[in-house]
């Protein structure tokens, strides 16, 4: 790399935030400095987290940022979407040691986006050689990209990297001026239940959509509670700190957007989203009271509402989901790109995802066909 060097920087914090976001002209807000310094900043990533950042970085002569990978030193696979947990059993068994290992990630985000921030493929490909060093030089077994943008695909396989498939459900918006119209495309059948589950969320709460400055520290920490549960009740504890949300209130509230509802004047139940350049992301949800079909209103028929009043290209509700696809979610194809040191392993891996697309491919084209959408 002519006047170019790569090297491992303290975190993303220490980057100048101008540079690393112009690697990102997407826009995409879980990879922007803002949001991956929150989670430095508020200790969710970090000593005891398991996360530990180590962004592999390329700077021309000048130091100026000329790319940069959003990667950590992982001792777990928590927190990442995409299931490691039998490679890792496999691998020990066979007395390797597969943490830490490396991962190129958004971390706690199940959204797809860049993964190789770069302005051209010579400095993308050398990133990818740099994080392949990391791991050679450091003994690790491996090095994961998770949901990375089906743009970048090629670049990860031209360099020689496992790709994997997965599946989310997300929503498109067809160019609707409504929710009616909307509407009107699914089968009578689904089109009744939905606005008899929507009636049914509706009938004893008031909702309210918050963006920025509308959000203030009652109603986070409302949302930190209704936050609290689901983690504890999913993951065990919590991933995000309290500190984080304060963070991202600071440095990113025009690209946020709370659902709250409220019962007699109190909120039960919250979803978070964050807004994108063309896509409304559901990320976080919780509530302190069980309210039939809520979670629904909220977390998708409210997103759908939204991103049709802001002419928004999508939805994105996160992780799995198949009771997403009667409310309109279809199944759509994510990515991840694995490097594995071990030889012997990496044939092993290769051949268990060959064998899982085939099956992901299928599983696909038998959901589209239980989709809720009237028959041409």
């Amino acid at each position: 790399m002519d006047n170019l060097t790569a090297e491992i920087a303290e975190g993303i914090v220490h980057l100048d935030a101008g540079q690393w976001n112009a690697l990102n002209p997407s826009g995409n807000p879980f990879i922007c400095h803002a949001f991956l310094s929150a989670l430095e900043e508020s200790g969710s990533v970090g000593s005891g987290s398991g996360w530990s950042p180590a962004p592999i970085v390329i700077r021309d002569a000048g130091g100026d940022l000329k790319g940069a990978l959003p990667a950590y030193l992982k001792s777990h696979s928590q927190g990442e979407y995409v299931f490691d947990h039998g490679w890792a059993d496999a691998y020990e068994r066979a007395g390797g040691r597969y943490y830490p290992k490396l991962q190129i990630a958004a971390p706690f985000s199940p959204v797809p986006g860049p993964r190789i921030l770069a302005t051209d493929e010579a400095t993308a490909l050398n990133l990818l050689r740099a994080a392949e060093n990391v791991v050679r030089q450091n003994g690790l077994s491996s090095a994961h990209a998770t949901f990375v943008d089906e743009g970048q695909l090629a670049l990860f396989r031209k360099a020689g990297w496992l790709i994997r498939a997965g599946t989310q459900f997300h929503w498109s918006n067809d160019g609707y001026a409504s929710v009616d119209d909307f509407l009107a495309t699914l089968s009578s059948r689904k089109r009744r239940a939905i606005r008899k589950e929507r009636a049914a969320a509706q009938a004893n709460v008031t909702i309210e959509i918050l963006r920025g400055d509308q959000i203030r520290a009652d109603h986070w920490d409302a949302f930190w509670t209704f936050y609290q549960d689901t983690g504890a009740r999913k993951w065990g504890r919590p991933y995000l700190t309290r500190a984080f949300f304060d963070r991202i209130a600071a440095t990113m509230g025009d690209s946020i957007a709370l659902f709250l509802a409220h019962r007699e004047g109190s909120p039960v139940a919250g979803a978070l989203n964050l807004v994108g350049p063309d896509c409304l992301y559901g990320r976080y949800w919780g509530c302190t009271e069980d309210i039939p079909f809520l979670h629904f209103e909220l977390c998708y028929y409210q997103a759908i509402d939204f991103a049709i009043a802001h002419g928004l290209a999508r939805v994105e509700a996160g992780a799995q989901g198949e009771h997403k696809l009667a409310r309109g979610y279809l199944p759509v194809s994510t990515w991840s790109a694995h490097y594995i040191a071990d030889p012997g392993f990496r044939s092993a891996v290769e051949d268990f995802l060959e064998r899982e697309r085939f099956a992901v491919e299928r599983e696909q084209a038998f959901l589209e066909e239980l989709g809720p959408f009237k028959r041409g």
